[in-house]
Parts: structure tokens; sequence; C-alpha cells
């Protein structure tokens, strides 16, 4: 945990690109920038294509994997 792989310019070049959010198993920094972005929210769409159907929801309190769509 002494290195950061995640900021505001990979944040920054994630919302230009369109994804949804970024799932970072690790330390982050620019917290402040990265919270300005218009990525991240509650649902996100398939995690692996068209191979599994798992889906990724998160908010601010955790992320939850699941094998089928809930409703939210």
């Amino acid at each position: 945990m002494n290195r950061a792989i995640m900021g505001g310019m990979l944040a920054k070049c994630a919302e230009i690109m369109g994804w949804a959010g970024i799932v970072v198993n690790g330390c982050i920094r620019d917290v402040d920038e990265i919270n300005k972005c218009e990525i991240g929210g509650e649902s996100f769409g398939d995690l692996s294509g068209d191979e599994t159907n798992e889906r990724l929801y998160a908010d601010s309190d955790g992320i939850l994997v699941s094998t089928s769509q809930l409703s939210l």
C-alpha cells in the first residue's frame, strides 16, 4: 500500500471514454478530482461481455457482484 494505482488523470480518461466506473483493489489518489468526474454510480453493466451475465452494483458503502439482475 505504498503506491496509488489510480488518480485524477485516469478517472478523467475513463470519463472521456464513457466508462461507467472503475473498480480499484488498492490505493487511489486525487480523490477530489475523481469525485468531480462523471464516473461511478449505482449499477455498472456486464463484467465480462457475453460470457457470464455477472453484474456489478456499487455505491459509497461497497460493491456487490450478482449473477442475476437485481431490481433497485
